[in-house]
């Protein structure tokens, strides 16, 4: 799972612009945002770049928080 949709709208952005950024098709990116295809680490450090946030940003952790 990403964060990719929840990036981009708080940086104002849209898929459309996201997709000429990586030199992508829309329906690739797409994908990404609506978690129905992972990007590579690669991608995801490009992504990552463009959007100018850490990599981990990007990332729905596996781990559960625990209550302190």
């Amino acid at each position: 799972m990403n964060n990719i949709k929840l990036i981009l709208e708080k940086k104002g952005h849209t898929q459309t612009w996201l997709a000429e950024q990586l030199g992508k098709s829309f329906n690739m990116v797409n994908s990404y945002v609506q978690n129905r295809r992972q990007p590579s680490v690669e991608i995801l450090y490009e992504i990552a770049n463009i959007l100018d946030v850490d990599v981990k940003q990007l990332l729905v952790s596996n781990k559960k928080k625990q209550a302190a």
